[in-house]
Order: structure tokens, then sequence, then C-alpha cells
């Protein structure tokens, strides 16, 4: 059971994540895009997923990532990501609720290239019952 306390908290990761040129080409061909010059624009949840995974998997917070789903996805982004970017990723729980025995949250995870914002998006997770 997710911890109610922990929603309105914002946990900043340990880890800074540098974007590689070779990175972006992977992403890109994945998708089909062909203009690798700054990254496609879903990219950025390359980074935030796997760094919002290691901040909710925390016990205090109690997401169960066994039992969790993506139900939906949205980004605000300042300016494009480019190679070299250095990222610090941010999560803010911003809300829980239960439905029909699920718990879901939404996260917004805000990537900083030293005080810039560069990209925010938000995750609604659903943690299944």
């Amino acid at each position: 059971m997710i911890n109610p306390d922990s929603v309105g908290r914002t946990f900043d990761s340990a880890d800074l994540v540098t974007v590689t040129q070779s990175e972006i080409d992977a992403f890109a061909s994945v998708i089909g895009e062909t203009d690798t010059r700054v990254a496609p624009a879903t990219f950025s949840i390359r980074i935030t997923l796997s760094q919002f995974e290691s901040i909710l998997t925390k016990p205090e917070i109690g997401v169960d990532w066994q039992r969790l789903v993506h139900g939906d996805q949205k980004f605000e982004i300042y300016r494009p990501v480019i190679a070299g970017d250095i990222f610090k990723c941010s999560a803010t729980i911003e809300t829980l609720r239960s439905v029909a025995g699920n718990e879901i949250i939404s996260v917004r995870s805000d990537l900083h290239n030293g005080s810039e914002l560069v990209v925010s998006s938000w995750a609604t997770l659903v943690v299944r019952g």
C-alpha cells in the first residue's frame, strides 16, 4: 500500500544522467525518427522512468513495482534534449486515489540540467490491487 504521507513530497535522485548521441540515435531509430540533432520529444521517459523507479520503490513510499502498470503520460518540454545534457531528476507524487481496489498515483518528474528546467513529465501509474 502506498503511504499517503508521500503525496506532495518531492524526491531527488542521487544519480546524474548524461545524455549521449548514441542513446539519442538508438531511441530515434526505434521510433523511425531520422533527425537526431535533438532527442525525440518522448526521449525523456527513458531517463525519468528509471530514475523514478529508484525513487518510488523506497520502502517508506510503498509502491510495489511488480504490480505497477503505466496508465498515461504527458510532457512539457522547455527546450529540446541534446547530447551532452547532464540531468538531475526529481519526482513529486502529486495525487493518490483508490479505484476498484487499485491505487492510482500521478507523478511529476522534472529534469534539470544544472539550474535549467528542461522537461517536466507527468505519469499516471496504477498499482494493481
